[in-house]
């Protein structure tokens, strides 16, 4: 019988999955130092020198299942592997444990169970598999009620993904939307969701922006709430206008076909965070080393 504690620090020290330490351990009869070697044998301890490099790449990917939903963002160094089919299976199974249950963080998410043991388990295994850093960056669950519809889009390869909920209406509305705001980067639904951090932010630019060409601070001041109407129609999902109609705006047409907006979650891999400079060539050849 293996011991639990012993488990743990085997992880802690080479980073590998608790499935994996476990079976390091089976296979040396406990013997922690052979279990470190065991582990460095199979490739597998060394996912943990991997964790401090960038992974910006990835994918997004939704799955639906009656009136659930699940959004993640799977992280990966670079987009070879983001294209790696076994690293498209990995987020399957993600999606899978997750609709199954009720998490509202990554890290909660992370010791969920799976084929490897945890959720943790799993991409500590395929990170040592595939030889590059993957993280699971972030994740929404989604419930609606029977009157609401499900809109979801992925675009760019899974680059982008877009998960709406919608009152009323109908799934073509709700695929309509759903493409619209892939492509056009809405932050929000309506400006009440604005932060008033960003909206104060936004004021002293434009403010600074009309004194710079010019005008007193109280002419500017008067300039600042138009132009704010302006950065509005930008980021709101209801006043951009509507790319399959550029005479009414998403909200309008959302409404005319009977609907509301209730619900918007748009992630773009990599959105926020630093990139590696590194041209396909170089992954290649990364790629091949690794085999």
């Amino acid at each position: 019988m293996i011991n639990a504690s012993l488990v743990k620090d085997l992880r802690e020290k080479t980073g590998a999955g608790m499935l994996d330490c476990k079976k390091a351990l089976e296979a040396t009869n406990g013997d922690f130092n052979a279990a470190v070697d065991w582990l460095r044998e199979k490739g597998i301890s060394t996912a943990n020198k991997k964790a401090s490099r960038i992974a910006a790449e990835g994918m997004t990917d939704i799955l639906i299942e009656g009136n659930k939903a699940v959004i993640v963002e799977v992280n990966s160094e670079t987009d070879f592997v983001a294209k790696n089919p076994e690293f498209k299976e990995m987020v399957k199974e993600i999606l899978n444990v997750l609709i199954k249950n009720n998490v509202n963080s990554v890290e909660a998410a992370l010791e969920l169970p799976c084929s490897e043991g945890t959720i943790n388990d799993l991409i500590v295994a395929k990170t040592a598999k595939i030889g590059e850093k993957l993280s699971l960056r972030r994740f929404e669950i989604v419930e609606k009620n029977d009157n609401q519809l499900f809109g979801n889009y992925i675009h760019m390869g899974s680059k982008i993904g877009v998960l709406l909920v919608i009152n009323g209406t109908n799934d073509e509305v709700c695929h309509n939307v759903a493409m619209h705001a892939a492509a056009m980067r809405p932050t929000c639904i309506k400006r009440t969701e604005v932060p008033a951090e960003d909206i104060e932010r936004e004021k002293a630019v434009l403010k600074e922006q009309a004194i710079n060409e010019g005008k007193n601070p109280e002419i500017a001041e008067k300039m600042v709430i138009g132009r704010l109407n302006k950065f509005y129609k930008e980021i709101c999902l209801e006043e951009q206008e509507f790319v399959m109609n550029s005479d009414i705006s998403v909200g309008t047409y959302v409404k005319n076909n009977g609907g509301e907006l209730v619900k918007m979650i748009r992630y773009e891999v990599g959105e926020g965070m630093q990139k590696r400079e590194e041209n396909f060539a170089e992954e290649v050849a990364k790629q091949m080393n690794n085999k």
